[in-house]
């Protein structure tokens, strides 16, 4: 591309580079983006991956947080074709006995679905977080600082900051146990660990106040309406354009890196003191992904029918189970038993399958990097709750985490989530600064999942970065209409 300076440069086109990106541009700067591959969109992609017809979520695929976003409402994405699309219920997680645990925007489905007592424990631990959602979630999407709501996130901190295996013990019955545990999984770390609980609590509250929705026609629809936002804020996107080192990289007044932290360290190299490289590779990456995209003859035979209609579907049994089998993956070894997280994005959006078929969306959790096959392990879980199963199977397409980072680089190893979440590397994310979006040189800056508030499709990071270059490089304020 045409070296010409310009205000500023995003290396990366996911959804935070975009956000970051739109809010720049629409505060009257020059801004240029530029994407390795040949199409936009990091983890927020829709692909026709099986058979024609077929349309499968490649990575982010259920969206509470994307729902929850404060820049993403500022935005007015649903003004820009995204439409959230919920089930009959966020969550399902059923167990041997037939029973499922569920979760639902009706707190009375929930609790009914719990044993004995769990029901009234598991309402008296969220709803102070559930009737006060809109500022929650406020607080939660934005880098670790003091709080504006100094009770509630006080409350959030003592049961947050607790393992997982800690706060299930206030629950007597499995259903209970395992709808956390599930929750919590999505950590990618032992759920004995502190912090874990952080997790289930956060995706237990947006399913009482928000659902688990998909986005009608694909994850893609996100990604298309914030370039088309970037582009009407006259923002460039420049695609087929790897960042290998600063060579690379226009001349401009602030570059914002949509990358991990040791990819930043490889392109800005000597340009950072021997200290802050050395911090960037230290930076841990988590546990991987193993995935499979199913195109599908009729909808998974759930055993317990409540389970088809739930947007996603937690498989994996006990509680204890779960912790196994996440201890496993953040310890090396395969699972045997490994708890699957299922989508069923077809069942709420109608344009993902032809008529009368169905995608499936499923993955497991496996060591850094692991080459092995997970397909039979999955589908062996699936038949556990849905006999048959592999009888609906059309077509699957299978990606390991090695096929996960070559389709996105930023996902080292299959982690998708921009760095292990250990407590300590969660809360100081990507490194010790007291603005983690910022770096030793002035003109460097981070916007990708490796900083707060972490992974998922929320833009926040992106925003978080854009306000520090804003009020650093250029002394401008952020524009009212995105003010959050």
């Amino acid at each position: 591309m045409t070296q010409r300076a310009v205000d500023v440069v995003i290396v990366g086109a996911g959804p935070n580079g975009l956000t970051a990106a739109i809010v720049l541009a629409r505060s009257g700067l020059s801004v240029v983006v530029l994407e390795a591959r040949e199409t936009i969109g990091g983890g927020c992609r829709t692909e026709s991956l099986t058979l024609p017809g077929y349309r499968h979520d490649v990575c982010a695929a259920i969206h509470p947080m994307g729902a929850a976003s404060p820049i993403f409402q500022r935005l007015r994405l649903t003004d820009h074709g995204v439409a959230w699309l919920p089930a009959r219920y966020a969550l399902a997680h059923p167990l041997d006995d037939g029973r499922v645990a569920l979760l639902s925007r009706r707190m009375d489905e929930t609790t009914a679905s719990l044993d004995g007592d769990d029901g009234a424990r598991w309402a008296a631990m969220l709803e102070p977080f559930v009737d006060q959602s809109e500022a929650f979630f406020d607080e939660i999407l934005r880098p670790v600082r003091i709080p504006r709501h100094i009770g509630l996130m006080s409350r959030f901190g003592l049961l947050g900051l607790q393992s997982s295996e800690r706060v299930q013990r206030r629950f007597r019955g499995a259903a209970a146990r395992a709808l956390l545990a599930g929750s919590a999984a999505h950590s990618v770390i032992p759920l004995s660990a502190a912090g874990s609980a952080a997790f289930g609590l956060v995706l237990s509250v947006a399913g009482h106040a928000l659902d688990w929705p998909c986005a009608r026609a694909g994850s893609q629809s996100i990604t298309d309406a914030l370039a088309t936002l970037a582009g009407d804020a006259g923002c460039r996107i420049v695609t087929n354009h790897r960042v290998a080192s600063l060579h690379d990289i226009p001349p401009s007044r602030a570059v914002l890196f949509d990358v991990t932290p040791r990819q930043v360290e490889r392109i800005v190299g000597d340009r950072f003191p021997p200290a802050f490289r050395n911090a960037l590779c230290r930076f841990r990456y988590g546990a991987g992904v193993f995935k499979i995209d199913y195109a599908l003859s009729a909808p998974i035979p759930w055993t317990n029918a409540a389970c088809a209609e739930a947007a996603t579907v937690h498989v994996g049994g006990t509680a204890d189970e779960i912790s196994r089998s996440e201890a496993a993956a953040n310890r090396g070894v395969i699972s045997d038993a490994p708890f699957v997280l299922v989508a069923q994005q077809s069942h709420m959006d109608a344009s993902r399958a032809p008529a009368g078929r169905h995608t499936g969306w499923a993955y497991c959790h496996v060591p850094h990097g692991s080459p092995v096959d997970m397909t039979a392990r999955i589908e062996q879980q699936i038949e556990r709750f849905a006999p048959g199963f592999r009888d609906v199977v059309l077509a699957r397409h299978v990606m390991d985490p090695r096929a996960i980072e070559r389709h996105n680089a930023n996902m080292i190893g299959g982690d998708i989530g921009g760095g292990a979440n250990t407590l300590r590397q969660f809360l100081l994310r990507p490194t010790l600064r007291w603005n983690p979006y910022s770096t030793p040189d002035p003109r460097f800056f981070f916007c990708s999942s490796s900083t707060p508030p972490g992974g998922g499709v929320h833009g926040m990071c992106g925003y978080g970065a854009a306000a520090t270059v804003l009020r650093r490089v250029f002394r401008r304020p952020m524009p009212d209409d995105l003010r959050v």
